[in-house]
């Protein structure tokens, strides 16, 4: 397949395991009266992750552990099309030279996959917190790797952004410029 049929069947797929397990899962945590997924990332601490675990009650924790073995799935797609798009926005930046998106190129596209590779990371730990055995360094871990997960994915789907966005930019010049 080439770059950009990979592009489009992550995009799909990038969808599909967004909005199906936001649906599925994180509104059916905040049923049970406790936050959703998110809320449990950043529980940060051993009581903060129990107080969690008691809001959610055992409906909730089996909810929380089958959402969080569905989101390995939506960490390659994310994963997969961020970092493809970050390297085609780089290509583009390099053939029509543009040098410092280009520069940026050689470094943020790899930013989606790190971020997939510490939300792997993070739901390891927050599935042991889940079995009762994440201890204090479980729920510490899983907030550490959340918060750069974000960061990182923030600052490659941001590139992207900026790259679509410049490239539009572009041709909206060289249209008027050619009228």
């Amino acid at each position: 397949m080439t770059r950009k049929q990979w592009l489009v069947l992550l995009g799909i797929a990038t969808v599909v395991f967004t909005v199906l397990p936001y649906f599925l899962f994180d509104k059916r945590l905040e049923h049970t009266g406790g936050p959703g997924i998110i809320g449990f990332e950043f529980a940060a601490t051993k009581a903060r992750a129990a107080a969690i675990l008691r809001e959610w009650g055992p409906k909730g924790r089996r909810i929380a552990h089958l959402s969080l073995i569905v989101d390995y799935a939506y960490m390659l797609s994310y994963g997969g099309f961020f970092t493809l798009a970050g390297f085609a926005t780089r290509d583009l930046a390099q053939a029509r030279d543009w040098r410092r998106l280009a520069a940026a190129g050689t470094i943020l596209p790899w930013f989606a996959a790190a971020a997939a590779l510490l939300d792997a990371i993070e739901n390891v730990f927050l599935l042991l917190v889940l079995g009762g055995h994440g201890g204090t360094f479980g729920p510490l871990t899983a907030t550490v790797c959340s918060g750069i997960k974000f960061t990182l994915i923030a600052t490659a789907i941001g590139y992207v952004l900026f790259g679509l966005a410049w490239r539009a930019a572009t041709a909206a010049r060289v249209k008027s410029a050619q009228m």
